[in-house]
C-alpha cells in the first residue's frame, strides 16, 4: 500500500500530527504494515512539498506540528479512491523466487523447501484464522462502540485478504509438488527408453541389432 496516500486517507479525517497519524495507520490495519516515525515525517515532508498537504500553524507544547491536507490533497484522493489499483507491475514474490531458483540450483532438495513452506503457511492460516475470530467480534459491535467497530471491520478486511492469500499460497504450493513430481516421472521414462535392457548406453553408431552403418551398407567385412 502507498504510505503517501495512506496518510492522505488519514488527514481527510482531520488535522494530525506525525506520531498520532503513525498510530492510527498501524491501528486501521492492525499492525500488517508497521511504519515508523521516520517514515512518516518524510512522507508528509514530500507531501507538503508537492502542495497535498500543509501544516496548520506553529508546533504546540509537546513540541508537536500538525498537518492538514490542502484542496489539491483532497482532490488526489478522491482519485486515489474511485482509480483501481495497477497489478500490471508484479511484485518481487520471496517465495516465487526462491523456488524458480530452486529447481535449476544443484544440490537443492526442492521438495525440503516446498514442504518446510507450506508448515509455515498453514501454520499463519491457523493464526489467522484465530485472529479472525476476534475480529468478527469488534465488527459486529461486542466490543465497544461504533468506531471500535468500524476499526474492527477494517482490520476484518485485512485479515480476510491475508487468509486469502496464504490459501491461495498452500494451492500454490500444492500445485508445485505435482508439476515437480510430473517432471520427474517424465525424465526417468526418457531415462528408461535411452537405456537398452543390458543397462549399457545406446551407441549412435550401431543400430538395434548391433550392425555397424558400413555393413547394413553392403560394404565388405
Amino acid at each position: 500500500m502507498s504510505v503517501r496516500l495512506g496518510l492522505m486517507a488519514l488527514l481527510a479525517e482531520g488535522d494530525s500530527y506525525g506520531a498520532r497519524l503513525r498510530s492510527d495507520f498501524e491501528e486501521r490495519t492492525g499492525g500488517t504494515w508497521p511504519l515508523n516515525v521516520g517514515q512518516v515525517y518524510t512522507t508528509l515532508e514530500r507531501l507538503v512539498r508537492d502542495g497535498l498537504v500543509e501544516q496548520t500553524g506553529e508546533a504546540d507544547a509537546e513540541g508537536r506540528i500538525a498537518y492538514r491536507l490542502t484542496t489539491a490533497g483532497h482532490t488526489e484522493l478522491g482519485t486515489w479512491w474511485t482509480t483501481p489499483v495497477d497489478r500490471t507491475n508484479t511484485p518481487r514474490d520471496e517465495l516465487t523466487i526462491k523456488l524458480a531458483l530452486a529447481v535449476t540450483a544443484p544440490g537443492v532438495d526442492v521438495h525440503r523447501v516446498v514442504q518446510s513452506q507450506r508448515t509455515s503457511t498453514l501454520r499463519q492460516l491457523r493464526d489467522l484464522t484465530r485472529l479472525k475470530r476476534d475480529a468478527l467480534d469488534r465488527a459486529e459491535g461486542t466490543a465497544e462502540g461504533a468506531r471500535d467497530a468500524e476499526h474492527g471491520l477494517a482490520w476484518l478486511l485485512v485479515l480476510e485478504n491475508l487468509v486469502f492469500a496464504a490459501e491461495a499460497e498452500v494451492r500454490w504450493l500444492d500445485h508445485v509438488e505435482s508439476v515437480l513430481a510430473r517432471h520427474a516421472r517424465d525424465r526417468q521414462a526418457r531415462d528408461h527408453r535411452s537405456t537398452p535392457v543390458d543397462g549399457t548406453a545406446a551407441d549412435p553408431e550401431h543400430d538395434h541389432a548391433g550392425t555397424a552403418p558400413a555393413a547394413r551398407e553392403g560394404t565388405p567385412a
